[in-house]
């Protein structure tokens, strides 16, 4: 690929995609458009491309590309938090942005990717099929499943054009942290760890979820844009394919960090809270050939070594070498050092 946009690259998953992008291909031109809502400046350190500061649903592409052809669109900007009830601000931010890009990029031979979610599945448990209802249980899925519809009547309109969408599963990994609240999970049970407490999660830690390490949701995103199987119009689930229970992430976290702390249990106050997420991934598999590298413990781990997790503290094991199914309770707490500018929030939140 030698020209590539993505949007919402100073994000999360946004930047390390955009930073695995100018490694794979040092002499693309990469251009970023971010407003920088639920982005940060610091993510994109060493990125050496193009920076829009920009609001999509109403961002004048033709004065910025005209005449630009572009081998991949990567649309990942959206507003991430999904504890925001705004339903206009959710349903326009998220739709009518993606609405901007397919209708300047329509009939063009660039190759589009957009991130959808898990949270389209609602709130039922069991293994998610991509072929499954979908049953968004708030604004910020049913934002989603409207990208998805959208993306169906595009493809319909537009057969000979590569058009590939991604469920996102329980992301977590370096450059989350400027997310706060809606940061992940195993973020804030590090932070509350960190910070000599005890981790909080919900009664009594049994809950699970699919947690992905996001080095393996930016490879399936890559995949989405280049694998000769992707079909057109489909969409395809992005996790580890393993559901992992809350009472794990604190053994692993244990495990990395060096420490022993006790989970500390409280009653989940959310309806809507999905008990069990897990992705199906024989489609994805055929599709994009898509394999997940990181188990809970060695993403964990690399997480821990890459600085972003708990500033300072180096890994205290070795990474595992094989896949666990489940991890011993530990029975005390040891207190590390705790980090600047840390909020512990509810580790079940």
């Amino acid at each position: 690929m030698e020209n590539i946009l993505v949007t919402g690259g100073a994000g999360f998953i946004g930047s390390n995609l955009t930073l695995t992008l100018q490694q794979k291909y040092p002499s693309a031109r990469i251009t970023v458009i971010d407003d920088f809502r639920s982005g940060d400046f610091k993510n994109l350190e060493g990125f050496k491309g193009d920076l829009i500061a920009a609001d999509l649903t109403d961002l004048n592409l033709k004065h910025y590309f005209k005449g630009v052809k572009f081998d991949a669109l990567f649309h990942l900007a959206s507003i991430t938090d999904t504890t925001d009830h705004d339903q206009l601000r959710q349903t326009r931010d998220n739709v009518e942005s993606w609405r901007t890009l397919l209708d300047y990029f329509a009939g063009r031979k660039t190759a589009l990717v957009y991130a959808s979610s898990a949270a389209t599945y609602g709130i039922g448990g069991g293994i998610n099929r991509i072929d499954a209802p979908l049953k968004p249980a708030n604004v910020y899925a049913f934002s989603k499943v409207q990208m998805e519809n959208l993306s169906t009547r595009f493809a319909a309109d537009f057969p000979e054009q590569r058009l590939v969408g991604v469920r996102y599963f329980n992301v977590y990994g370096p450059r989350e942290t400027h997310k706060g609240q809606p940061a992940s999970m195993i973020y804030h049970l590090a932070q509350q760890i960190a910070a000599g407490k005890s981790p909080r999660i919900f009664k009594f830690g049994e809950q699970k979820r699919d947690f992905v390490y996001v080095a393996d949701i930016v490879a399936g995103t890559l995949a989405a844009a280049t694998a000769p199987g992707a079909v057109h119009g489909a969409v395809y689930n992005l996790g580890s394919g393993q559901a992992r229970s809350f009472n794990d992430v604190i053994s692993a976290l244990n495990a990395a960090l060096g420490t022993q702390a006790v989970a500390e249990y409280f009653d989940n106050p959310f309806a809507f809270y999905q008990p069990h997420t897990e992705a199906d991934l024989s489609a994805t598999t055929a599709a994009l050939r898509y394999t997940p590298k990181f188990t809970l413990e060695t993403g964990i781990q690399d997480y821990v070594k890459s600085g972003w997790l708990v500033p300072g503290h180096a890994s205290a094991v070795p990474a595992p070498a094989a896949k666990a199914s489940s991890a011993k309770k530990t029975i005390a707490l040891e207190k590390i050092a705790p980090v600047k500018k840390s909020e512990p929030a509810p580790g079940g939140v």
